[in-house]
């Protein structure tokens, strides 16, 4: 069944109640969303379990959406392992006095959901018998994922590691401790050293200013660099031309004269 037939189906399970169906986001993966009263949250789960067509015979998740001053949306998600669809049933309740009936009765897992959803958002489920708390410590005030719900600052304690032994908790500021290998803050980048910190390269009062940058030339862009220059070939007479016959011999010029005096005869 597609989204819109399922949505269609649970609007003529539960006439002459009025519901209002719609289909989620999510292109493939959309699923039918059924609004329904808070009087008829159970009628509407047990109609998705027990109809032939539908078939909805696993309880997926249930949680709830704050809406501020609109109240609060619980929401459940059903599947049917057979038919292969999905349905999203959705309904509103007060802020005020936000309640509506346990359905653990239908769907028994849901009641880790409902205990979960209480905790959290602070609504009541009547006829579930058994909302202790699941996450939160027993003695926990309030309920977190509601909007108004301001989240405690983390409390900053110091560091034990942070002193040397024997220093005193009054004698200068906490020294930054730095894995092995990893550069002073003076000896990279271009940031200055802050003041107090200690390290190698750095002062114990404000540190030591970084090094400055290296300026390099700029590289020509492609096709804008000069020709090379082609030397010049040496002259005829120039040593080079010369090659190894102009070489002195190795046994000195009396030994080239009597090469010459002997005209080549024996």
């Amino acid at each position: 069944m597609t989204p819109e037939e399922v949505g269609q189906r649970m609007v003529a399970l539960l006439a002459p109640v009025e519901v209002t169906p719609s289909v989620s986001g999510g292109q493939a993966h959309a699923r039918a969303t059924v609004d329904v009263p808070p009087v008829n949250w159970p009628d509407a789960l047990r109609a998705a379990r027990d109809d032939a067509e539908l078939t909805c015979d696993y309880f997926d998740w249930l949680s709830a959406v704050d809406e501020l001053v609109e109240g609060f949306d619980v929401v459940a998600h059903l599947w049917s392992t057979t038919r292969r669809h999905g349905l999203l049933l959705r309904t509103r309740v007060p802020r005020e006095s936000p309640a509506v009936a346990s359905v653990v009765d239908v769907y028994p897992g849901a009641a880790w959901h409902e205990r979960e959803t209480h905790e959290m958002f602070g609504i009541d489920f009547p006829g579930h018998g058994g909302l202790a708390p699941l996450l939160l410590p027993p003695e926990f005030e309030g309920h977190p994922l509601r909007k108004e719900f301001v989240l405690a600052s983390r409390v900053a304690k110091p560091w034990p590691g942070a002193k040397e032994p024997g220093e005193s908790e009054a004698g200068g500021g906490r020294r930054p401790i730095r894995p092995p290998g990893v550069p002073a803050p003076g000896e990279w980048g271009t940031t200055p050293t802050p003041a107090g910190a200690g390290g190698v390269g750095e002062g114990p009062r404000g540190g030591t200013p970084a090094r400055p940058a290296r300026e390099r030339p700029a590289r020509p862009a492609p096709g804008a660099r000069p020709p090379r220059t082609v030397r010049p070939a040496p002259a005829p007479d120039g040593p080079a031309a010369t090659g190894p016959a102009a070489r002195p011999s190795p046994e000195g010029p009396a030994a080239s004269e009597r090469s010459g005096d002997d005209g080549g005869t024996p």
